[in-house]
Formats: structure tokens, sequence, C-alpha cells
């Protein structure tokens, strides 16, 4: 555990540059623990070719550490969040809400107060460093990642266990490490997950980081994030982005993620209780039938319905029939698998949405003109 800040009640490490900060961990490594944006240039220097393509693990478990430790938790954390800013603030946005609001600073406060001792056991008791370089390495191969990509661990403020960004053209993974600790924590919303589904969530971002970002992809999400000049905005591309390709974008990203860490159940892989993914499985010929008029159809609210949790029933209410929360995670994994099986994965994860359809017609012996 990293130490107070002392009784002066200053940050953590104040007499250090953000970008010196000594708490920094990018892994095991030879290099000394500088800030993400430091250590990339330094080593493009030295390894421009290998670096092109390189994954990177960045570790802000330490810092956020730092600032539990601190006299002065909320300045500390004002510190945290300005060291890394591009991130952090895309977090924010795109999950949780503007971190420049009125309330946000509430959501900061409860999380800076929470019973933090499910992390710190969690912290001792896994080499996460370890385990999440193990999954990019996995996920490199199996994926054929040919952009450079970031990976995050980090502690969220109660959203989404994990999820994916792109910030300045750069593919970002990241996981919420307060939703792995094995232990449900009310007063962090901490989902209470296994630390082992860690490389499962990053086998799934990363193949999003690919879709997004490849130069050989010709996906709708690809080209979004290019008109918005390299960046990912979950609230745009829900809106402009069709519901077939944000289905076949999740689906594929369930496929991923069997792919990099297989041997988990099958409920694992798509988020859900096991009741509810057997349920799902009895649903699929009616899930087929009421999303097929809304397929080439874009609007946030679709987005919502199909893959966004924590919608109310009534949002969820199609053809007479309140749907399973996220549903379309199943959906698009069913329909991706024949592209996938014929293509295989990295292929897949690069193609455009109709070309789905097209594999599964194949599949399926229908003639098309």
């Amino acid at each position: 555990m990293i130490e107070d800040g002392g009784s002066s009640g200053e940050p953590p490490s104040s007499s250090f540059p953000p970008c010196l900060h000594p708490s920094f961990l990018v892994g095991p490594s030879v290099f000394p623990s500088f800030h993400p944006s430091v250590l990339r240039s330094v080593l493009s220097c030295f390894f421009p070719a290998a670096f092109v393509l390189s994954a990177v693990l960045i570790n802000l478990l330490p810092d956020f550490l730092a600032v539990l430790g601190a006299g002065d938790r909320e300045a500390a954390y004002r510190q945290y969040r300005e060291s890394h800013r591009p991130i952090l603030d895309a977090y924010w946005r795109n999950y949780v809400l503007d971190p420049d609001s009125p309330h946000a600073g509430e959501i900061i406060t409860a999380a800076l107060r929470a019973d933090r001792s499910d992390l710190l056991a969690l912290a001792d008791a896994v080499n996460l460093v370890q385990l999440a370089e193990d999954a990019i390495g996995r996920a490199e191969d199996v994926l054929q990642v040919d952009r450079p990509t970031d990976t995050y661990l980090m502690v969220g403020l109660g959203g989404a266990n994990a999820g994916e960004l792109v910030v300045g053209g750069r593919g970002v993974a990241f996981i919420c490490l307060e939703h792995f600790t094995g232990r449900v924590n009310p007063e962090t919303y901490g989902m209470g997950l296994p630390p082992d589904l860690i490389p499962l969530w990053i086998g799934h971002e990363l193949a999003h980081s690919v879709r997004y970002t490849s130069p050989t992809s010709t996906s709708d999400m690809h080209r979004l994030v290019s008109d918005a000049g390299g960046y990912y905005d979950y609230w745009s591309t829900g809106s402009r982005a069709t519901l077939r390709e944000l289905l076949v974008n999740e689906g594929l990203a369930v496929h991923a993620a069997q792919a990099v860490a297989p041997g988990f159940d099958s409920a694992d892989y798509f988020g859900y209780p096991r009741r509810q993914y057997h349920r799902l499985r009895e649903l699929e010929a009616f899930l087929r039938r009421i999303v097929e008029p809304d397929l080439e159809q874009s609007g946030l609210g679709l987005r919502l319905r199909y893959l966004s949790g924590g919608m109310s029933p009534s949002a969820r209410l199609v053809g007479g029939r309140v749907l399973p929360e996220r549903s379309g995670y199943y959906l698009g994994y069913r329909m991706t698998e024949a592209l996938v099986a014929q293509r295989g994965l990295p292929e897949a994860l690069r193609a455009p949405a109709a070309e789905f359809q097209a594999a599964e017609d194949l599949a399926r012996g229908i003639q098309t003109a």
C-alpha cells in the first residue's frame, strides 16, 4: 500500500512533475516509471518499427492508491486527473457523465470515501500486471493487432466493468478493477467478478480497438471514429451507426473474448447470469424476428434497448415482450458466427456489417440475386 502524502495535506509526491510521478508503473520493466506519453516517446526513438505496432499496458492502480493515501484526497484526485486527463476525461464522458458538471464532485467524493478493503486485498493477492500482459500478448496474436493500443488497469467510478475508447487515433481498452475483486461492494458499485475474468474482458475490448482503428478495417465504426478526428464517442456512434453495425460490433467482441481467454462458462463471455444466457437461447427465434425491421435503422434508443444495462422494462418492451437486458450481445454473437467461421476472426473483425448477413445466407444455403 502506498503511504500517506504526509501531514502537510499536499497531494502525494507533489514535488514531482506529473510526467515523472514515481508511483506510475507500466508492468515489470527495466525502464524508469515514466508517464506513458513520455515512455512512448522514448521507446519510439529507439525502437520505431516495433513501437508502431506496440500494445502498451498502463497501470493506474498505484496512482489511485496514492490518492487514497493522501492527506487531502480531493486535491490528490485533481492532480491524478490532470496527470491522465485525456484518458480519464474520455472515460468520464463516455461512461459516467461530464467531469466538469456539478454532479461530478459528488461522485468523486463518494468514490474517495468508499471502503476499498476489497481492492487492497485484490492488489495484494493477484499479480494484475502479469495477468493483463499475458492477455494482451494473446490478443495481439489472435486478433492480429496492427495499430498501437493501450490497455489501462484503473479504478472507475461505478460505471462499466470494462470499455473501449479511441483517443487521438490510438485505441484504448480499460479494465475497472473495482469490479473484479470477487466481492460485491455496494459503496463502489463493485460487481464482485472474479479477477480471472480480466483477460476475457481485455480480449473483448481490444477487439473493439481493432474494428475501430485497424487500417484494413472497412467497418462503419472505423469510418465514424475517423470522421470524429480519431476519437470514439459512445453517444455519437450510438446515434449514427446502424443497429446492425452495433450488434455486429459487440458480437465480434464476444467471439474475440472466447478466443483470447478460452475455458470459461458460455454466459461469462456475455456478462450474463447463467439463467439469462439460457433464456436468451430460448428466445432466439423471437429476437431475430423482432429485430429484423430495425437492423438498418440508427438511433441512440436502439443502442440502449439492445446493448445497455440498467434500462427500464418499458424501454425494452418490443413485440409484446420485455427483452432481457443487453440481449443484443447474444444477437450479435449469433449474427457474426458464420463469417467468423468462414474467414477467421481477424478478417471478420475488419469486415463491413453487410457481409455478415451474406455469410449467414450462404451458411443456410440461401441464394441471393
